[in-house]
């Protein structure tokens, strides 16, 4: 209870500066943008271990094939129903691996595109500054419909801050559902 006045946050003040409220907004756009790529080259990342379990799994299942031909061949009745379940197995896990992927992929791919979106919008929103500047120069007045147009940027930023936040949960749950050998659900 000491020490809660330095917990407690600042409320943020609303710029009077319209060119402000624009660099702040640029400003957490390209935060938001910086954290989507990050996510994207997490699952890319996670893309490439995936891949290469794909291929050790294929590997191991042409290794078990041919060393259960020779069990057959010899007569090995034991030997080769161990080497069925191991391929069973090996088969449920590439197959569980194959769908990782195919999340993985459709995920990073979704959020390249995030990420491409964001970043169009940071530029359009320095060309829309940059024009605000100009005017602001010109006429030296803030103008109502540009603080209205200030508001709107910061309730679409919190939106999309929380359709960011939703799909990291998403992602994250289904990162922990993976490592805990669940099931992916499909959307």
């Amino acid at each position: 209870m000491l020490f809660d006045w330095l917990r407690k946050k600042k409320p943020e003040k609303k710029p009077v500066d319209p060119l402000v409220a624009f660099d702040q907004l640029i400003e957490d756009l390209e935060r938001q943008g910086a954290e989507v790529r990050k996510s994207a080259a997490t699952l890319l990342a996670l893309k490439g271990d995936l891949t290469r379990s794909e291929e050790r799994y294929v590997k191991r299942l042409e290794d078990l094939a041919k060393r259960r031909a020779i069990a057959d061949e010899q007569g090995e009745a034991k030997i080769a129903t161990t080497l069925e379940r191991d391929r069973a197995q090996t088969e449920s896990l590439l197959r569980t691996t194959r769908e990782s992927l195919n999340r993985a992929e459709q995920d990073s791919k979704l959020l390249l595109e995030a990420a491409a979106d964001v970043g169009n919008r940071v530029a359009e929103l320095r060309a829309e500054r940059e024009s605000a500047s100009a005017r602001l120069a010109v006429e030296g007045l803030v103008t109502t419909a540009l603080r209205e147009q200030v508001e709107r940027f910061e309730k679409v930023l919190a939106v999309d801050a929380a359709r960011d936040e939703i799909e990291r949960a998403h992602a994250l749950a289904e990162i922990y559902r993976e490592e805990r050998g669940q099931p992916v659900k499909s959307e």
